[in-house]
């Protein structure tokens, strides 16, 4: 929830200005993975599917997007 003091923190941050150049280093968003643009492609799994997945990157540490990729990419090989 936010409260007036906050608004008032916002608009007094606001007022004194902002560095610019800080700002456009703290980009937002997920890091680039290249140079190359991504594309992101919707796959639709069921439930177990969706759970033998996340326990397969857990077990190797990764998150699901990077599982997903790995087994990608050994499958194109």
């Amino acid at each position: 929830m936010v409260d007036d003091e906050q608004i008032q923190r916002w608009a007094d941050e606001a007022e004194a200005g902002y560095d610019v150049d800080a700002l456009i280093r703290r980009r937002r968003g997920r890091p680039g993975r290249g140079a190359e643009p991504m594309q992101v492609v919707a796959v639709r799994l069921t439930a177990e599917e969706l759970e033998a997945l996340d326990a397969a990157a857990a077990k190797n540490h990764m998150t699901r997007s990077e599982a997903i990729r790995a087994a990608l990419s050994h499958f194109a090989a």
